[in-house]
């Protein structure tokens, strides 16, 4: 039995109307309909409109006509390059799967001098040398790194506090870009710190490298600094010093930061906007905890559920949204991410909204001891005893070993998300993605329950509420547009 309709049914009896391609559909509400294609497009339609246009009894002078045909949701007798459109807006969206993995991660040392209750991974003291990585294992992981066909290369220094082990970044970047010289890679480096002991010497160092520096910011003071304690309890007047100096001798472009929702955040979404706007910032990733290292040891994971999180998402959301509205350009980047797969051909290469899964994929993990983790969650896991998606290590293991494992292959095959149940017709796929390592971790499977999933249930509720915002009025879909775009 074939697998696949035959090419020529497409063609069949067009001359008698119209044939549907392809396509999924799911309620908004009790009178709305969302429809989505292979290549994300999407229409918004009610019941009678969605049961005329599969019924075949489309009209092909109404405008829905128009719009379906344009949106490739419907072929007929004056189609002629229809289809090798769609194939192509398909093709250009799964092309980044050939790159393979673009990021790559050095886990330099476990030391921190912070104590975050939420903290994903487990720290060491800042004197425990003993969880530094060593420059043996930071070659061997380089040779890796050179291995990957991706023509663009990212190596992000984490910790721990990444910059408690300086020397070592030092050495890295200077072999990085001797190697460069003749793989002729797009190279570039990120510091992941929180700024406490960036020093002169880091901060040239960034400058003569082109660094980009990546830093956490939960909100305001109060706020940030019983998220984020440290010695002292100054851990946001470091931060805001340490982006200060950071801007004036790297440039503002390369400075960002993250904030992490707790459950003291939770009341307080417009608060948090307002201080990355005090900051000077231009957006801010609106992030929930993850089910991973001292979150789960702390309770801080279970303090608030996915609905209740999205209660906070949707009034920071709305209160970005108002802004621009206003004449004040300011992004909420999640959202952002999802509507350039709602809007344009290409992938944002965010590891969390792809499928296949970007594990591996779209980001790896060198750990100090020299063990390579799928992704970053995935080390998270490790450090609570659970080594499932480890891959292998530098120093024991080939390129081909790590990389053509089952130890990745294995879930990866299974979070292809047209292939996964309930995920195969849910009609938010072609914008969703899988992770496995979540619902690994939160369900003891790779593919997880969805309707027991917090990762479909927060996406879902997103992609909804982003539909339906530019669905009721045309300026926010302007807003989405030009965050999509930017």
């Amino acid at each position: 039995m074939a697998k696949f309709t035959d090419i020529n049914a497409y063609s069949k009896n067009l001359a008698a109307g119209y044939k549907p391609l392809p396509f999924r559909f799911m309620p908004l509400d009790s009178e709305k309909y969302v429809l989505t294609n292979m290549a994300g497009e999407f229409v918004v339609t009610d019941r009678d409109g969605l049961v005329e246009f599969a019924g075949g009894k489309l009209h092909h002078q109404s405008p829905a006509y128009s719009d379906l045909k344009s949106k490739h949701f419907l072929i007929d007798s004056d189609s002629d390059v229809a289809l090798d459109l769609l194939a192509l807006k398909v093709r250009t969206k799964l092309s980044p799967l050939a790159n393979f993995t673009g990021l790559h991660i050095f886990v330099v040392t476990l030391r921190c001098e912070h104590s975050c209750p939420y903290c994903q991974v487990s720290r060491a003291n800042d004197n425990r040398t003993d969880f530094d990585m060593t420059e043996e294992t930071a070659l061997r992981a380089l040779d890796l790194v050179f291995q990957s066909p991706s023509p663009a290369i990212k190596i992000e220094f984490q910790g721990g506090e990444s910059l408690l082990n300086l020397d070592l970044i030092e050495l890295i970047v200077a072999e990085a870009k001797r190697r460069n010289e003749t793989e002729q890679r797009e190279l570039a480096f990120v510091f992941a710190t929180n700024l406490a002991v960036l020093d002169e010497r880091a901060l040239e160092f960034a400058r003569e490298h082109n660094i980009f520096i990546s830093t956490s910011l939960d909100g305001p003071k109060d706020l940030h600094n019983r998220n984020r304690p440290r010695p002292g309890g100054d851990s946001y007047e470091r931060t805001i010093d340490g982006i200060n100096r950071a801007r004036a001798v790297v440039g503002r472009d390369h400075v960002s930061a993250l904030m992490t929702t707790t459950a003291a955040s939770l009341d307080r979404a417009r608060e948090i906007v307002d201080e990355y706007i005090r900051q000077g910032f231009r957006g801010i990733f609106l992030r929930a905890l993850s089910p991973y290292g001292f979150a789960l040891k702390t309770k801080f994971y279970q303090s608030y559920g996915h609905e209740r999180w999205l209660q906070f998402y949707f009034d920071g959301l709305d209160y970005i949204i108002e802004m621009n509205r206003n004449g004040f350009p300011f992004t909420e980047q999640y959202a952002a991410l999802i509507l350039r797969k709602m809007l344009t051909p290409f992938q944002p290469g965010y590891v969390d909204l792809m499928s296949p899964s970007g594990i591996g994929i779209g980001a790896v993990v060198y750990n100090y001891d020299g063990d390579v983790y799928a992704s970053d969650e995935a080390r998270m896991l490790a450090e609570m005893n659970d080594k499932t998606f480890r891959l292998g290590n530098v120093h024991d293991n080939t390129y081909e070993e790590i990389f053509l494992g089952e130890s990745l292959l294995d879930p990866i095959e299974q979070s292809f998300a047209p292939s996964a149940p309930m995920c195969s017709w849910c009609a938010f796929e072609p914008w969703c993605g899988s992770d496995p390592v979540f619902h690994y971790a939160t369900q003891g499977d790779f593919v997880g329950k969805k309707p027991l999933s917090a990762f479909c249930g927060r996406n879902m509720a997103i992609f909804k509420g982003l539909i339906e915002r530019m669905n009721q009025d045309p300026e926010i879909r302007t807003i989405f547009e030009n965050w999509a775009n930017n």
